[in-house]
Parts: structure tokens; C-alpha cells; sequence
């Protein structure tokens, strides 16, 4: 895999790296990013989201988008989920975030196992590809500070669930205010536990 990676970096000058945020949550969008970064511009420290913690991501976007040729980010909404299933809306997230750059790449690295039917250029997955390829670290960073970011929204909307804690997460306390007060319009009513909340009552 290293090998093809690189042998991609040689033959391609402007590559996106894409990845998305959001896919477990029981509420709010998913969000999806796609950066073009510029060699010329270095960005240290560039790494799986996951790994970094919350003022460490905030600090490197920033840097992301004020130094990459190229970003953007994009979503789907809760109804766009619950509409096309989670899988379907992830895919439509980063095409929206794919042919929205400002810059066309010539290629496109999407982290994990599938592609986007419709994109306008060659493109392939990548598994793990947000520790692999740096352009997939960087979008990994702006779609989830971009996904924080809406969760805190969410709470200012809806204190009561909590969001600015559990970003949407079905943790313990999620579960717990779920079942107190019922589904949000922001809750996705196609993920099973909401689901089976609405049916019990």
C-alpha cells in the first residue's frame, strides 16, 4: 500500500485527501472535508483526528485552511440520513465536499473502503488512510472540529440532550436524556435506538 500511495504522490501533483465525521452519532449532520495541501507549506504535527485532542485539532485547522491550496467542508443533514441510510449520506457529504473545492485535483484519497459513485475525477479508498496520507489527516481534522462545532449549536438549541459533552455519541448520558425527554429534531430516527425509543412510546 505505501508503495501505490507513492507512486501516486509522484505521478499526481494536486491530490485531495477526504474524510468524514459523524457517522455513529445518533443525532446532527455528517460532515465530510476535502483539503488539497500545498507542498510549499508544511503543516507539522498533521495526524488521524482521533488521535489529537480538542485544542490540538482547533489550533491545526486554522493552520489547515489558512495554508492549503485548497479545502472544503461539507454535509448531510439529520433528514438526509434518515432519507438515504447513514452509509449513502456519508457519500453524498464528501462528493458535496469533492466538487465544491476551489481547486479541481487531478486525484482524489478518500479514507476507508468505498468511493463516491459520482465524482468528477479518479479517485481511490484508502483503509487507515487518515494515519497514511496527510491530505486524509487534514481533512479528518476539518470535518470533526466542523462536526464539534455543529453539536455545540445543537446544544445551544437543545440543552436538555447535552451535545456540547457527548457530540451526539449514544453514550450513558445521551441514553439516559434520550429517554427523558424524547427524540430531538435532530435526532436520526433511522439509528436503532432512537428508533425503538419512538416505537415504545
Amino acid at each position: 500500500m505505501a508503495i501505490e500511495l507513492s507512486a501516486l504522490m509522484e505521478q499526481y501533483e494536486l491530490i485531495a485527501g477526504v474524510d468524514e465525521a459523524g457517522r455513529g452519532p445518533l443525532a446532527g449532520p455528517v460532515f465530510a472535508a476535502a483539503v488539497i495541501l500545498n507542498p510549499a507549506q508544511p503543516i507539522p504535527q498533521l495526524r488521524d483526528s482521533k488521535k489529537l485532542t480538542a485544542k490540538k485539532r482547533e489550533m491545526l485547522a486554522v493552520q489547515i485552511k489558512d495554508q492549503a491550496l485548497a479545502w472544503c467542508i461539507a454535509s448531510a443533514s439529520t433528514e438526509e440520513i434518515d432519507a438515504l441510510n447513514i452509509l449513502q449520506a456519508t457519500m453524498l457529504a464528501m462528493q458535496r465536499a469533492c466538487d465544491q473545492l476551489p481547486v479541481q485535483p487531478e486525484f482524489i484519497l478518500i479514507d476507508g473502503n468505498r468511493v463516491p459513485a459520482e465524482l468528477a475525477v479518479p479517485a481511490r479508498a484508502v483503509i487507515k488512510g487518515d494515519d497514511l496520507v496527510l491530505a486524509i489527516s487534514a481533512a479528518s481534522i476539518l470535518a470533526k472540529t466542523a462536526r464539534d462545532a455543529a453539536c455545540l449549536v445543537m446544544h445551544e438549541h437543545y440543552p436538555q440532550y447535552a451535545f456540547d459533552q457527548h457530540k451526539g455519541y449514544g453514550t450513558q448520558l445521551h441514553k439516559a436524556r434520550l429517554e427523558q425527554f424524547g427524540p430531538c429534531p435532530e435526532h436520526r430516527r433511522s439509528f436503532a435506538p432512537v428508533r425503538q425509543l419512538l416505537q415504545s412510546h
